[in-house]
């Protein structure tokens, strides 16, 4: 899959580069102040795609802590020790010498969305006439009792948000004495990355199996049953790990007590482990929720899903793992991805006075590998019902891989290669 790919299978995009044609420059377009907040798979895009939409005329500006991406998709790779963190790391400073984004290095701390201002940790406050926040994920702590305090001190890690505690998590993993337990924690979905904690199991009991033959994992699954790929990963772990992965659904952590690593579980009896991947609930991103677009719950933003605007507050667009999603819509870099095009094709047409795509089409790929060199993949493809104004699954679209395979690892990088150059080069 290239660029010109990922490119066509946006119906959004599609109309929008008819309308470039035109050569348009709207007076509103060029003088408005385009602020993208986050630069994961959904900002990076938008950011990107706001500039290659209007033909390099809007005034975008992203606003992003990190000095570089780090990739939460492969990042189970560096946990289990096949793959380093610098493979998955990329350089932001393509979009601002190749496509002319203003990029801040700094956090928002907060909104105020009657004023259109963002006011920055540094302290600069910054105007806005459109603003897209793409924050992803927050991890609440306070699900699990003992849990904040645990993992400030660095006993229990979360590593779902690719970044240090990935490489920390490894070197837990590879310390853990012989014949030790890795325990993996799921809270209830949603969460980010559906199938990411089954692919973690998997790479932690694959280097396991070259490096420690007796550990074992335990997987404590909130939900009744695996939520992604659950009959591929249950057969890779009958027949690749047995007697080394341990699977218990409805099994709810919600208390840890950091001294004794001992996991309490809201029925079952307390366990113990050796190394503790906790994984609390999960919400929108901070900024998102303190500004009052979480109104899903108070967890997740809903959306206009023609534009992805927040339905609490105008001219505020928010992106990827923030949103209460669509039915069958993973909160996958992928989607994020495909969420950023739809947004920024929208935010152009109306900043020109054009109409936006009233029917955008949105697809979503994700591999997981099931050791260091197969994987397995869905794929699923999302049409706009007007009717209903959200979006559903086209019937008989995507679908799941027969069997974990070697040439299916060669697209799954091939897929990571793409969707970085895509989102960033």
């Amino acid at each position: 899959m290239d660029r010109r790919h990922f490119i066509g299978q946006s119906a959004a995009a599609v109309g929008l580069l008819a309308g470039l044609s035109s050569q348009t420059k709207a007076a509103n377009l060029q003088k408005a102040e385009i602020l993208v907040i986050g630069g994961g798979y959904g900002g990076a895009t938008a950011a990107k795609y706001l500039r290659l939409f209007s033909n390099n005329t809007a005034r975008v500006t992203l606003i992003e802590p990190n000095t570089s991406f780090i990739s939460c998709p492969m990042s189970n790779l560096v946990i289990g020790g096949s793959r380093t963190i610098a493979e998955i790391t990329s350089p932001y400073d393509t979009l601002s010498k190749r496509h002319g984004i203003k990029i801040i290095q700094d956090s928002v701390s907060s909104m105020d969305p009657d004023k259109k201002t963002v006011t920055l940790a540094s302290g600069k406050t910054l105007r806005y006439d459109k603003a897209i926040v793409s924050p992803g994920i927050s991890m609440n702590f306070k699900s699990v009792e003992g849990l904040a305090q645990a993992n400030k001190d660095g006993v229990t890690l979360q590593a779902w948000k690719a970044g240090p505690e990935t490489v920390a998590l490894h070197k837990q993993l590879a310390a853990m004495r012989e014949g030790g337990t890795f325990a993996i924690s799921i809270p209830e979905a949603p969460y980010r990355c559906p199938p990411g904690p089954y692919e973690r199991a998997c790479q932690v009991a694959n280097y396991l199996q070259q490096n420690n033959p007796k550990g074992k994992v335990l997987i404590l699954d909130a939900n009744q049953d695996v939520v992604s790929k659950g009959a591929l990963f249950k057969k890779v772990w009958a027949e690749q790990y047995a007697g080394m992965i341990e699977y218990r659904p409805k099994s709810n952590v919600i208390g840890v007590d950091a001294k004794t690593k001992t996991l309490k579980l809201e029925v079952e009896d307390d366990v113990k482990a050796d190394v503790l991947n906790i994984l609390p609930q999960m919400a929108a991103g901070e900024i998102a929720i303190k500004t009052g677009l979480a109104n899903s719950n108070g967890r997740w933003a809903n959306v206009n899903f023609l534009n992805f605007e927040s339905t609490a507050r105008k001219d505020i667009h928010v992106l990827g793992d923030a949103i209460q999603v669509a039915p069958l819509m993973p909160k996958s870099g992928h989607m994020a991805n495909q969420h950023a095009k739809v947004a920024a094709a929208a935010i152009v047409a109306e900043l020109n006075g054009w109409e936006i795509n009233p029917a955008p089409v949105l697809t979503n790929t994700c591999y997981s590998f099931v050791n260091n060199r197969e994987v397995v993949h869905v794929a699923s493809v999302h049409q706009y019902n007007a009717a209903e104004k959200t979006f559903k699954t086209v019937p008989g679209s995507g679908g799941l891989s027969p069997a974990p395979s070697i040439l299916e690892g060669i697209y799954a990088w091939g897929w990571a290669h793409n969707i970085w150059a895509d989102s960033l080069g």
